[in-house]
């Protein structure tokens, strides 16, 4: 097995990546926080790291993907409020939400998605270690980790210390400020503050977990103390995952990630602003699949390397769907070649082909997930396929091994060719096989005044004719 070279975010350089077990690799992708439909940056994380399980799954490792749900915080507390309802109902709504918008754009299930709320003992004792080890203390129900104690906080975002204390100073109150023995120290327990708040027993009083103690929490119970990759969008450098690493090595003694890996943001606009809810410039998954083919959508997404930065914009979504249409022709060609009855003989330029372009995905990529460069290979190798198809003697075989390659490469990016193929049928296609019919025999007669007249009705009905050596196609516009 070829060695995959990864960016990994905490050494700052391109490792060979070495799992843990031969043939297996723990992953955990940090999930969405579950107050809210998804928006595309959320989604971009979920088919970056999906797109990179599969490339994996391709060759031949056995996954086990574990990405959580955030089910309560503040903003699950201050929406269940806004709407009336209670946060176990609101996360319900929007874990369906999210699981019915990650199948439509053929993301993989998580082997677990397990949930904060569900992790609560888990949680408490995790906490009650750190405390025992002097790495946290609690003050008026909430517990807070002593950051400055870890020896190694800030290397992951590659801050220092006095970079970090500056930044929180800025974003905590004087009443927060109080409680802390040091500015940068973060929250593991958070002290319930109103009667109608969710909240578990515990024993520093009702209260409810911090945010970062969860990951910590279900990545070292379902995948170890030690885990191969952790994923997640650049956002959650810090704070998220520097707590994250400080928490948990704090209470294992051992490295907590091997590999660090993070996705760009996604940005909308000419002046490409970063999108996210706070700055009210987010578009929602779930509504854009009411316009825009989920096949598009998930090919555009996972056709740029996993670390670049994407522009959102219907032009870069129509370009997308340009060449999903080029894949889609070529397979349609290809089976159109391989159903009629002409001989087949063997083109060793055509196999020299399939076999260069092979190699050339593979080492793009391993190449810390290069699919730019895999996906131009792939779209170079179509006019060479194309000419096979349509020449006199093509070679079926190779059309045959081709066709099976692009089936697997484009899964990788979350392309279902059945589905995408599927596109080319409809309820009229008996309608227009007769018309097509009606049109061959008009030619045989050399009635060319009929044939170009069932020509120009097909074509408004978006159907666009080809005369070939083995006979009359049509395909759907």
């Amino acid at each position: 097995m070829l060695a995959v070279k990864v960016y990994n975010t905490l050494t700052r350089k391109k490792e060979e990546f070495k799992p843990l077990v031969p043939g297996q690799i723990s992953m955990y992708v940090c999930g969405p926080t579950v107050y809210n439909y998804i928006h595309i940056g959320n989604a971009r994380s979920a088919i970056a790291f999906d797109t990179i399980r599969r490339y994996f799954e391709y060759k031949g490792y056995k996954v086990k993907y574990v990405s959580n749900f955030t089910d309560v915080d503040d903003k699950m507390i201050n929406e269940a409020r806004a709407e009336g309802t209670t946060v176990p109902k609101l996360a319900e709504k929007f874990i369906n939400a999210f699981l019915e918008d990650t199948t439509a754009l053929n993301i993989e299930p998580a082997t677990l998605h397990p949930r904060a709320t569900h992790e609560i003992n888990e949680i408490i004792n995790f906490v009650k270690v750190l405390i025992d080890k002097g790495y946290a203390y609690e003050v008026d129900g909430d517990v807070y980790y002593r950051a400055r104690k870890f020896k190694h906080y800030g290397e992951l975002s590659d801050q220092n210390i006095e970079q970090l204390e500056e930044g929180a100073s800025e974003h905590i109150n004087d009443e927060e400020q109080n409680r802390k023995e040091d500015p940068i120290d973060f929250a593991l327990w958070k002290a319930q503050k109103e009667p109608d708040e969710i909240a578990w027993d515990s024993p520093w009083g009702k209260g409810r977990p911090g945010w970062h103690i969860e990951c910590s929490v279900m990545s070292t119970k379902y995948l170890g103390d030690t885990i191969d990759i952790h994923g997640g969008g650049q956002d959650l450098e810090f704070p998220h995952h520097e707590n994250e690493i400080a928490q948990s090595e704090a209470k294992t003694g051992k490295k907590f990630v091997n590999y660090w890996l993070h996705n760009g943001f996604v940005t909308v606009g000419k002046d490409q602003e970063k999108m996210s809810k706070s700055l009210h410039n987010f578009v929602t998954v779930h509504d854009i699949l009411k316009e825009v083919d989920p096949q598009v959508l998930r090919f555009f997404m996972a056709s740029v390397q996993y670390r670049r930065q994407i522009n959102y914009s219907e032009e870069n979504l129509k370009q997308a769907a340009t060449i999903l249409d080029r894949f889609k022709n070529t397979l349609t060609n290809i089976d159109y070649r391989l159903d009629d009855n002409t001989a087949s003989e063997k083109s060793s330029e055509l196999v020299k082909a399939i076999e260069d372009t092979d190699q050339k995905f593979i080492a793009a990529m391993d190449d810390d997930f290069n699919v730019q460069n895999a996906l131009t290979a792939v779209y170079d190798l179509l006019s060479v396929v194309n000419a096979n198809a349509n020449s006199k003697k093509a070679d079926k075989d190779a059309l045959k091994q081709f066709e099976e390659k692009l089936t697997a490469w484009l899964l990788i990016f979350g392309v279902d060719t059945n589905k995408l193929c599927a596109q080319n049928t409809g309820s009229n296609d008996d309608e227009i096989e007769a018309l097509v019919k009606k049109r061959d025999e008009a030619r045989a007669n050399k009635d060319w005044a009929t044939s170009d007249q069932l020509r120009d009705q097909l074509k408004e009905m978006g159907i666009t004719i080809q005369d070939t050596p083995q006979g009359t196609r049509w395909t759907r516009d």
